[in-house]
């Protein structure tokens, strides 16, 4: 559900520098890689169901008050995983969250033959990592790049992703950026995956865009 954002504002000054932190849903954040098309989807939540290509593959997800609201099932003995089916190769995402009694979640992302890469977030930074595969017995996850921030239990924050060819780019509305190069990136996609553990985990205001040629 998109509201009016209630920003607070820390400003801190030395040195010349100002520096503004900003923590609400729906932040506007300008992509600064790539340029957005056409829109794909604006999902707002202002119903009862989550919407079509939602997919609640394990885990309780349920809209309530105009948003998403997600728990692991004890009796799934997995994460809790809900997934935007919009298959895409490059992309621009943006959407709120809050952790509120989850410590962390990842934005996951795979393609035909399994997992990819994922963007992980939890209270004290994001990481972007290139998963593992698991038909190779030798192969691990490799930490493509990371950056500490704040993300406190119980405050909503805004992220946009940006995914062309074989970079990535992420930033949050609280100033944290991230920008990644992986030539195994540069495939097609299946969708996007929100994965945790524990809970709950709330979801808003998810836009997705096509990238401008």
């Amino acid at each position: 559900m998109r509201i009016w954002p209630c920003v607070w504002m820390a400003v801190v000054c030395g040195a010349g520098t100002t520096q503004v932190a900003l923590a609400d849903k729906g932040v506007v954040l300008k992509p600064t890689m790539v340029k957005p098309g056409a829109v794909v989807r604006d999902d707002q939540f202002d119903g009862t169901e989550l919407g079509k290509n939602w997919v609640a593959a394990k885990g309780d997800w349920s809209v309530k008050d105009g948003t998403i609201v997600g728990r692991e099932k004890a009796d799934d003995r997995h994460a809790a995983v809900l997934t935007l089916q919009q298959p895409h190769r490059n992309t621009i995402l943006r959407y709120s969250f809050r952790l509120d009694g989850a410590t962390n979640f990842n934005l996951s992302f795979n393609h035909a033959k399994g997992h990819l890469f994922r963007i992980a977030v939890s209270e004290t930074g994001l990481t972007i990592t290139k998963d593992k595969d698991k038909k190779d017995a030798d192969s691990r996850p490799v930490v493509l790049a990371k950056a500490p921030g704040k993300f406190p239990s119980g405050q909503w924050h805004t992220m946009l992703v940006e995914i062309q060819g074989d970079r990535v780019s992420v930033q949050t509305d609280n100033g944290v950026k991230l920008d990644a190069h992986e030539p195994s990136l540069d495939v097609d996609k299946t969708g996007y995956r929100f994965v945790m553990k524990n809970g709950p985990l709330l979801l808003d205001d998810v836009s997705v865009w096509q990238v401008a040629p």
